[in-house]
């Protein structure tokens, strides 16, 4: 019987031979010799919903993308869900999703004909067997933030028993410390907000936010998920933990790494490299010398002590561009005004964030943007001030306050020692406690005064959210030249876009200077150690190789994961 087709349309034709010799070829597609494909998955893209009521509607919508009836999902996963806030009035979420319908190979071609649906198949995280190569002391991991957090649980799970020295204290002694000098109290430079359990990132506000995707990533979250983040944070865009949930987080991490034969030891400061013949022997601490071959260095990007001790014992060392600038404070309603069209979108987003830039000769951006949340200190060393920003899960504070930070060039730094990027912001942050009455007091200057340059009356009460206190002043000679003009430039630009709301009794303070390091430590991209000191593996923010939670965390993983596929576990 010969079939008329209508011109401009292709119908199918039901071939034996060519049924087969498509199962065949999607049998090749998938690398299945199976010629039967109930549920195979399937991914659906740009799935766009009404935020109001999205979850309950969303299986009903995937269903009828893919033509199937809701009791025909074996299954379906949410794996990516955005925000779409281009209409105001009318905001939506994009999800990507996983599915699984029931049908063979026939229904899938049809299926793979429409539009935003295509073949999937899941990243397989890699783990390998244990290697062959002796190993006679256990691995040290230097630092529990992201990296070294990481680096010590995978190490421990595949029986490595790893020791995992930390120069603050756990997250309980912590808290509190951190609490007191909020208060007024003294600084501690072995326990504050970058020293101790959690690193930097413990009071980094929680963003989850990473450009890198594949399974390291995807295992990264489960694991988190796993020590009590919540369960939308592996397929959020803009994922957010919150700085009050960091500490447990953190202290999930070490009990599971514990109870899997892994070892903490707090108030124990890394002091050097024990080294011969080019490769790593041992380690010096504030405890005593401990023997090891194995050092997986996750400093952070503060533990400046550290940077000289290491440089002064001939570990290479490079100077690499990092950002810098100051903290923009707004009331919190101007920002979920500007973001949210309608009221009840607060009610049923939360506090609303922002990410702007503006193009200059020197590009301006927003970083590290906390809805609802504080400007802390961010100080390593006696005498010096820098801010930072923090948020809980709550977004409870009437501010939000983001960084304005510009990236500083090496060639910028006025040297090439290898440490001149730590010096500049020394430089700057020393300035900064100076002026400002030398209690760690946070210098503060309305936009409007800055842009204008006027100094502000000293005796003003300027509205922020930092707990210690402020004081008016001018914030230009906080900053290098090149950077204060930039900030200068690109904060108008950023209120144009904002229809001149952006500004809008917003307050500056600063300087912001932590959010990367300085300092490159090379290293071997295959074995993932640094060249002439074999067993030595720099990780992470402090040694230049990421730039937030996740990103370090993958990094300290990886390089973990190169000792378990080169070496055995200690007997």
């Amino acid at each position: 019987m010969t079939r008329r087709l209508r011109p401009g349309k292709v119908e199918s034709i039901r071939c034996p031979a060519l049924l087969a010799l498509r199962k065949l070829r999607l049998a090749s597609i998938f690398g299945l010799p199976s010629l039967r494909f109930a549920h195979m998955p399937v991914r659906v893209t740009n799935l766009a919903l009404p935020v109001e009521g999205a979850a309950e509607k969303l299986p009903n919508a995937l269903a009828q993308r893919l033509g199937c009836r809701v009791e025909e999902l074996v299954r379906w996963k949410v794996l990516r869900r955005s925000l779409d806030a281009r209409q105001h009035r009318s905001l939506r979420y994009v999800f990507t999703i996983e599915a699984q319908v029931s049908g063979e190979s026939e229904r899938l071609s049809h299926l793979l004909q429409r539009t935003g649906v295509e073949p999937f198949r899941a990243r397989a995280f890699h783990d390998p067997p244990p290697g062959s190569d002796a190993m006679e002391e256990r691995p040290i991991v230097v630092g529990s933030g992201p990296a070294g957090l990481l680096a010590g649980y995978f190490l421990a799970w595949k029986g490595y028993r790893p020791l995992i020295l930390e120069r603050g204290q756990p997250v309980k002694e912590r808290v509190p410390a951190i609490r007191a000098f909020d208060g007024g109290g003294p600084h501690d430079p072995e326990n504050n907000y970058l020293f101790g359990e959690g690193g930097a990132g413990a009071f980094s506000d929680g963003k989850l936010t990473c450009r890198m995707t594949g399974s390291d990533v995807d295992w990264v979250l489960e694991r988190i998920v796993e020590c009590g983040g919540r369960e939308s944070i592996v397929y959020e865009n803009r994922p957010h933990l919150g700085s009050n949930k960091l500490p447990m987080i953190c202290r999930n991490f070490r009990r599971k790494t514990e109870a899997l034969g892994g070892e903490y030891r707090f108030g124990c400061r890394f002091e050097g490299l024990d080294v011969r013949d080019g490769r790593v022997v041992g380690v010096q601490t504030s405890s005593g010398r401990i023997p090891t071959k194995h050092v997986v260095l996750a400093i952070g990007h503060s533990a400046r002590d550290t940077y000289e001790a290491l440089h002064a014992a001939g570990l290479p060392m490079e100077g690499k561009a990092f950002q810098l600038g100051l903290r923009v404070e707004q009331p919190q309603e101007h920002v979920n005004r500007h973001e949210y069209g309608r009221p009840e979108y607060l009610e049923l987003l939360g506090a609303a964030s922002y990410s702007l830039v503006a193009k200059g000769q020197r590009d301006l951006f927003t970083f590290c943007m906390c809805a609802g949340g504080w400007v802390i200190p961010s100080v390593s060393e006696p005498g010096m001030f820098c801010t930072n920003g923090m948020s809980n899960s709550r977004h409870e504070t009437p501010f939000a306050n983001s960084g304005l930070v510009v990236t500083l060039d090496p060639k910028d730094f006025g040297s090439d020692h290898p440490l001149a990027g730590v010096e500049v912001q020394r430089h700057y942050e020393r300035l900064a406690f100076e002026l400002a009455g030398r209690d760690y007091i946070c210098p503060i200057q309305s936009a409007a005064d800055f842009l204008a340059g006027r100094t502000p009356d000293p005796s003003s009460k300027l509205p922020s959210s930092y707990e210690r206190g402020t004081k008016p002043m001018s914030l230009a000679p906080l900053l290098p030249p090149p950077i204060a003009k930039a900030v200068h430039a690109g904060l108008p630009v950023m209120d144009r876009k904002w229809k001149g709301q952006f500004l809008k009794e917003a307050m500056l303070v600063g300087p912001e200077m932590r959010g990367s390091s300085p300092v490159r430590i090379p290293r071997d991209n295959d074995t993932r150690e640094c060249p002439g000191f074999d067993g030595l593996y720099p990780v992470g923010e402090g040694a230049g190789y990421a730039g937030g939670i996740i990103s370090a965390a993958v990094d300290g993983l990886r390089s973990a994961r190169a000792i378990v596929e080169r070496f055995a576990p200690v007997g």
